[in-house]
Formats: structure tokens, C-alpha cells, sequence
């Protein structure tokens, strides 16, 4: 919707991860310097790590866009949680070797063949796998394995591993040692500088046709960064609400308290997400359990029956009273933003419907 409003050709801002929107921060030109050390050197593991978000897949991306496909044969695994054997068919698979119904010997004496025919054919194998803290202790040992193939003493396949933090964790448990001493490379993606993002908004609305409209103001630009800490997910996602909203209240020229308002949604929106369900306003009656021989003791009953009420009403009057006052409060904003939405849908819709009239006139 707010593209048609600003004149874009896309989504400037989308969160699904996209080549053509390549930013070169300069903790993504150090990540690329990584992974292109460890292309020259033709053997082991490199390590990227990052936290969610930070453009470990964006970085894979354009790093496929550098290959030479006719000097590289590149398998990519994104589904990590699998058991240890189910990877190596994931990699046969990538060499175009039918596991269906061999052993594990087998198949590993097919990765080994696909190996060498890839050599002869003058080509490397990259194995690139995304996700990697998902990858068992067995998995990684397994990967190690596949790194011990090698023609006339040169390694046949190499592995590069990018996975959140808690990879680097994994990699320190005491039978990772071997594995350890196979990378040649390690490197943590950081979010981007305070500085770079105003250029990554420019350069991403510029993919899409910006033409000036919608700006940051420098105290729009602060704001955003503060709520997301450069990283580039997370910028995309306030970006992209904060452009929604523009296009529903008619803003051009974006301020911090337009972007401070469009936080405080999100973090609305963040915070219902996270509530657990509201309980119950009567809680079921505890089970009633027989006990024979049991004498009566209508005292102890009474007393509890007179208890009951007091413990059965933790809120008081006033607590009960604001609570309601508040959920009244989030309903209207809910009613406000729906009325703006619709509007904005039927705007968008006559205009639609007047420029189809004048194509037909036309």
C-alpha cells in the first residue's frame, strides 16, 4: 500500500532476505573478506556467526551472486535440525547421488565418488551451511569427516558454517577439538554503525525508485537506530511500519516522534504477542476426593467457605477499575488505526477505479 503512496516500484523494506538490496556496511566488507580468504585457500571450515537478523543470509546471497558456477559446484543446507545421517544424504543429494535404500557406508563412498568426479570435471565443491547452531555434536562430526576427502593431497570439498552466537559456544565443547583445528576463519557479523544507516535507508529506497520522498529527518534516523541497534532485520521491520504509517496519516517528511509513535505499536504489538492467555475469572473447583470414615467437620468447612472469597479476589476494586480503564484505552487506538487502514483502502481503491475509467475513455 505505501509503495503506490511514494511512488516505489517495490518494498524497500521487505524482511525476506534479497541479493538486490546488498548494502556493503563495513562489518559485511569484513565478512567478505573472510569469506574470500577462505575461498583462496581451498580447504577447512570458515565460521560466520551473528545475531538473528544481523545478514548472514543476505551475505550468503551475494556472495553466490560472486561465484564462478563453472569453476564452483556450490550445495547449500538450510535445514540443520536433521539427524547426523540425514545430512549426508542432504549432501549426496547436492551431488546428485540417489541415497534411496543404501547404508551409511554407501553413501559416503557416493559422496566420496561425487567428490573426485567433480575434480576431474575441474571443479571445487562448497558446502554451504546456514543455520549451523542447529547442527548436533554428530552432525559436526560428520562434516569433519566429509573435510578428510582428498585427490593427490588436495582437499575435495570445503565447508563454510554460518550460525547465531551460540555457535562459537558449540564450537568450544571439548569434542569439537578436531573440528576446531580445521578452521581457518572465523569471523562475528556486527550490526551496522550509527553512521551507515541513514545511507542503507537511501540505498534501499533507491532500488525501488525513490525519488526523494518519503526523508528522515537526522532525529528520525536516531530513533530508528536506537530501537533497533543497526541490525538490519530489525531496521527493515520498523522501516517498514513507519513508511505504513506515513502513507496512512499522509506524511512525507518522517520526524523522531513519528518514528517514536510507530515504536510504540510495535512494542504493543510485541507485548500482547508475549502475554500469556488471560485466565479465567472463576477458577474450576478443586476436585472433591471421598474419604471413608471420614468423621464431618462442619467447623473447618465453615471457616473455609468464609475464607474463600477473600482469597478468591486478589484485585482489588481500584486494580479491577484502571485495568479496564486500560484495555478500554487499547481498544479505541485499535478503532482509530482500523479507521485509518479503511480509508486509506478506499482512497486507494477509487483511485484505481478512476484509472481504469480513463483508460477506457481513452
Amino acid at each position: 500500500m505505501y509503495d503506490d503512496h511514494y511512488g516505489l516500484t517495490g518494498r524497500p523494506f521487505q524482511l525476506t532476505p534479497d541479493p538486490a538490496f546488498w548494502f556493503d556496511t563495513l562489518a559485511h566488507r569484513k565478512a567478505m573478506a573472510y569469506l574470500g580468504y577462505g575461498l583462496s585457500q581451498g580447504e577447512g571450515f570458515i565460521v560466520i556467526t551473528g545475531e538473528p537478523g544481523a545478514g548472514k543470509t543476505t551475505l550468503l546471497g551475494h556472495l553466490m551472486g560472486t561465484l564462478d558456477r563453472e569453476r564452483m559446484h556450490v550445495i547449500k543446507i538450510v535445514t540443520t535440525q536433521v539427524a547426523a545421517d540425514d545430512l549426508l544424504q542432504l549432501v549426496a543429494g547436492g551431488l546428485g547421488i540417489d541415497t534411496t535404500g543404501l547404508a551409511k557406508a554407501q553413501v559416503l563412498g557416493g559422496i566420496e565418488r561425487g567428490l573426485h568426479g567433480a575434480a576431474r570435471a575441474g571443479k571445487r565443491v562448497l558446502l554451504i551451511v546456514d543455520e549451523a547452531q542447529a547442527l548436533s555434536i554428530e552432525s559436526l562430526e560428520e562434516l569433519r569427516m566429509l573435510s578428510n576427502f582428498q585427490a593427490g593431497g588436495y582437499p575435495l570439498l570445503q565447508i563454510f558454517l554460518l550460525g547465531q552466537p551460540e555457535f562459537r559456544e558449540r564450537l568450544g565443547d571439548e569434542r569439537m577439538e578436531q573440528l576446531r583445528q580445521r578452521v581457518i576463519a572465523m569471523h562475528r557479523l556486527d550490526p551496522m554503525d550509527a553512521d551507515e544507516l541513514e545511507p542503507y535507508l537511501i540505498h534501499r529506497l533507491s532500488v525501488v525508485g525513490w525519488r526523494g520522498k518519503p526523508r528522515f529527518t537526522n532525529d528520525a534516523v536516531a530513533a530508528i537506530y536506537r530501537w533497533s541497534g543497526g541490525v538490519p532485520r530489525k531496521v527493515n521491520q520498523l522501516a517498514s511500519r513507519v513508511l505504513l504509517f506515513g502513507a496512512i496519516e499522509q506524511i512525507d517528511s518522517f520526524s523522531g516522534a513519528d518514528v517514536d509513535a510507530v515504536i510504540a505499536d510495535l512494542d504493543h504489538d510485541t507485548d500482547l504477542a508475549a502475554r500469556p492467555a488471560v485466565a479465567a475469572a472463576a477458577s474450576p473447583p478443586a476436585p472433591i476426593h471421598a474419604v471413608p470414615d471420614a468423621a464431618p467437620q462442619p467447623q473447618a468447612q465453615s471457616q473455609s467457605q468464609t475464607q474463600s472469597p477473600a482469597s478468591a479476589s486478589p484485585l482489588s476494586s481500584g486494580d479491577l477499575a484502571a485495568r479496564i480503564a486500560r484495555l478500554e484505552a487499547r481498544l479505541e487506538e485499535q478503532d482509530a488505526a482500523l479507521r485509518r487502514v479503511l480509508t486509506l483502502m478506499v482512497d486507494f481503491i477509487e483511485t484505481e477505479d478512476g484509472k481504469g475509467q480513463r483508460r477506457g475513455a481513452a
